[in-house]
Parts: structure tokens; sequence; C-alpha cells
């Protein structure tokens, strides 16, 4: 395969989000055969078990998505110590009816921002144990958790104190898919 789509799934839904415009840098990174497209959850109607028969077309084209791409990245803030409902329930309408989980098997890689010390650790850690119910392999190493400091992200790339240490992880990163897309 000589092109991968990635799919880039932002856990914030504010317009100025800092994970968004880590995003919006970070895809900058990736070498040219890597096509990133941010998949959109903002639309996405709470998960009912209840739709399972009729399922909304907004999800099943959200699946349809996934399905399409070669590896995803998550790039998620941290909520109360965990990750926003937003990205939960994005999980959980792509994974469902049970038998239809469109995650299963694609390359995952888990970023994230925050103002905090920790950062995103923690909701990093949750998100790593719905991806591993979902059989999405995740990159394991390098971490990556942000701390947003001013100047982090000028004029939509990263500032020269955070650069390679994000090539790093998109190099990784690349990687991991190849690896797994043998």
């Amino acid at each position: 395969m000589s092109d991968f789509k990635i799919g880039i799934v932002v856990g914030s839904l504010r317009k100025d989000s800092y994970n968004k415009q880590t995003a919006n840098a970070l895809i900058k990174l990736f070498p040219k055969e890597f096509n990133c497209q941010f998949l959109d959850i903002s639309a996405l109607p709470l998960y009912n078990q209840d739709d399972d028969n009729n399922t909304p077309a907004v999800v099943v084209d959200f699946k349809k998505k996934i399905k399409e791409c070669q590896g995803i990245v998550f790039v998620t803030p941290e909520y109360n110590r965990s990750i926003p409902g937003v990205l939960k329930n994005a999980l959980d309408q792509a994974s469902r009816p049970y038998g239809t989980n469109a995650w299963d098997t694609i390359p995952a890689g888990i970023i994230g921002v925050s103002i905090g010390n920790i950062s995103t650790a923690i909701a990093q850690q949750h998100l790593r144990n719905s991806l591993a119910f979902l059989n999405m392999p995740t990159l394991n190493q390098p971490e990556c958790f942000l701390k947003w400091y001013e100047g982090m992200i000028e004029n939509g790339q990263f500032s020269e104190k955070s650069a390679s240490f994000m090539q790093n992880w998109v190099d990784a990163y690349v990687a991991f898919v190849k690896h797994n897309h043998k």
C-alpha cells in the first residue's frame, strides 16, 4: 500500500480547543503518503441500544469513514480525570450494534494536551482500556502527554520547543501503521 488514510478524532468540540489546534499542527508532520482527515464526532447522537435496528444515517456515515482508514489518531483532552463524554459516545456509536465494530484492528495513536501538570495521562489510560476492548492495536511508545503553553502552536505549526518531540511521535506512529499493514 502506498497511500494511507489516517482518521483524526478530536475529543473536544470547543472551537478554539487546544487539542484541535494540536491536531491541526500534527497533521502537517505526516509524510506525503499519509492523508489525514478529521472524523467529526459533533453530530453523533447519544448512543441508545434501542436504535441498533435503525442506526441513524450520521452514525452509518461515521462508521463508513472509519472503515476507510488505515489508522486513527485520537487527540483528547482530559475531563474530570477521564475522556470526554463526546469521545466515549463516538467509540460506542462506531462499535455498535454488537458485531459491527468499525474500529476493529485499526492501528491507533493517542495524544492529548491540557493545561494541567499531569496533562492527559489518566484520560489516555482510560482511552487505552476502551481501545483494547475494541481490538485496536495502539502505539505504546513514545507516549505523548502535552502541557499547553502560550506559543506552543505558532501560525498553525508546533513551536521550535515542541516540534522535534512531535515529529518523533509522528515518525513512530507512521512506522507502527506501516508495520500493521504489511
